[in-house]
Order: C-alpha cells, then structure tokens, then sequence
C-alpha cells in the first residue's frame, strides 16, 4: 500500500480538511483526495463513519468539500467524507484532455478495458478498493460504517458502487444521478471508448440495470432532481428509468426520490438539499431515527 503524502491541512468546523496526494496501483500515477476529519476522530477517541462522495463530469477532488455546505452537518453527526478526484492526471494517455466528456475529470467510475485507457483509468477499483484501504488504515475511521454519494457522473458511480458491492454500503444517495447511462448520450459515448462495442459488457456499469437484479441486503436509497435541470429535460439522466427498475424491485432497494421544482444540475441545487442527505446517512450509518 502507498504511503500518503500531506498537501495541506486546514481547520474547519470541529475537525480538520486535509488533503493528500499518494502513488496509486490502479491508476499507475499520483492521485488526490480530501478528507474531513472530526475532532473525535483526529485524537482517536472513536472510529467515525465514513462517506464517500463522488464527483461529476469536469470535477475534481476539491468541488464537492468546498461548495455543497456539508461540513457543518457532518461535524455535529463525526462523520468523515471523502472527496477523491474524478480521473486520473497526467497519465499521459492521447487524446485525454481534449473532449470535456471524456479522459479527464470524466471516468465514469469504471474500469476500461479498451485502448488506450484500460492501464490507467481504473477509477472504479480505486474507489471500491484502492482508496478505502488507505483510508481504514491511516485514519480513526469506522471500515464497517460506510456510505457513499454522488452528483451526476458521481451518482451514477454511487449507485453502481453500492449495488455491485450487496451488504458493503449502509446507504447511497445521489443529486441529479446519470441513472441509465447505457440509453443516454452521457454514457454510450464513454462505455464505447473506455469498455466495448458489445453493449451487454455496459450492464455491470448502468444503475438501471443493476436495480433490475440487485438481490443484496434491502439498500436505503435517496434521490433528489430538479425539474430546471437542463441534463434532465434532455434526457441525459432518465432518472425516471431508475426509479421504475428500484420500485419493481421493492424487496431489496428502499427507495426515496424527489422530484424537486425549480432547481437546476449545480451545487446551488446540492447547497440546498445537502443537510437531507447527510441526515438520511447518519440514520442508516448508526442505524438510530432522525426526526
């Protein structure tokens, strides 16, 4: 296992924001990621939960932590977050920074098999693997309490994370998730390049398909999209497609999804409902009732 280099260190709330670089096996170059770190957990009082959010198409590891508001809540619930990059940087691969959809800050949170991506944008073994390891090692976090959340590109890897994972995550939610990435432009595109041609290899990375047969412990799921998301009236994110597939699958997935009026894809729309969603993982990370 790698070891972690401190970038910086910044107080915030009751805990601390650090972020450190460090020499991955999945990616086969440096990747980044923030940690929040309650106070408890900073003097090894206690093993806190621990939530990962994933990001969306463009982002990196700093959006999230800096712009959706939750720190305060998940200082007052000690529980840490995990904001890992969104791709790898400077891999060298041709062609992975010209096309905002694809390559950089766009892995769609797979593992390619394809060249010229299949030796360095492995983000999914990264997440799933790679990254949880270190993180259980080298800080006071519970491995056993885990959740994880996303935003677009990033919800569409929570919800694939949690459901190929059955029993690995207490809970998943997502803002404005890409939900059926194999029927939408956002996803046909990036599975051809990074996967196949042979759509049936793209199921295994498609939140839609996975809800159809994901027979795992009952998942706790939270979605919320606004009407004015213009992803959504496009059709890039067929959320309604992922709620049709979980509700027929009732058994196994608890699904919440709301529909909320007026808001857009930004992190204006996460600032707002942020507070819900950390609430929603609280209950299910410590398993007690939130009002």
């Amino acid at each position: 296992m790698s070891t972690l280099e401190l970038v910086s260190k910044n107080r915030c709330f009751k805990g601390e924001v650090h972020k450190y670089s460090h020499a991955s096996a999945s990616t086969k170059g440096k990747m980044t990621f923030n940690i929040f770190l309650p106070d408890v957990a900073l003097s090894k009082a206690e093993k806190v939960p621990v939530l990962y959010f994933l990001s969306g198409l463009t982002c990196n590891e700093d959006n999230m932590i800096t712009k959706a508001g939750a720190l305060p809540y998940l200082s007052d619930e000690k529980i840490a977050l995990v904001t890992p990059d969104t791709s790898p940087r400077d891999s060298g691969v041709p062609g992975e920074d010209g096309d905002w959809e694809l390559g950089l800050g766009a892995s769609f949170y797979v593992d390619a098999t394809r060249e010229p991506w299949r030796h360095n944008y492995n983000m999914y073994s990264y997440v799933q693997n790679e990254l949880q390891q270190l993180v259980n090692e080298n800080f006071s976090v519970d491995g056993l309490r885990v959740s994880v959340f996303g935003h677009s590109m990033g919800g569409h890897g929570a919800l694939v994370l949690s459901m190929r994972n059955p029993g690995h995550y207490k809970s998943v939610s997502a803002f404005a998730p890409i939900c059926h990435p194999s029927r939408s432009e956002w996803g046909r595109k990036q599975f051809a390049a990074y996967l196949s041609d042979d759509e049936r290899e793209w199921s295994k990375y498609d939140a839609t398909e996975l809800a159809k047969v994901y027979d795992g412990p009952v998942l706790p799921v939270l979605i919320d999209q606004g009407d004015a998301d213009q992803f959504y009236s496009t059709k890039q994110l067929l959320t309604s497609h992922f709620v049709v597939a979980a509700e027929s699958n009732g058994r196994c997935i608890a699904l919440q999804s709301n529909m909320r009026p007026g808001y857009d894809h930004s992190y204006w729309f996460i600032q707002t409902f942020i507070k819900d969603h950390i609430a929603f993982h609280a209950k299910n990370l410590k398993n007690i009732d939130i009002m």
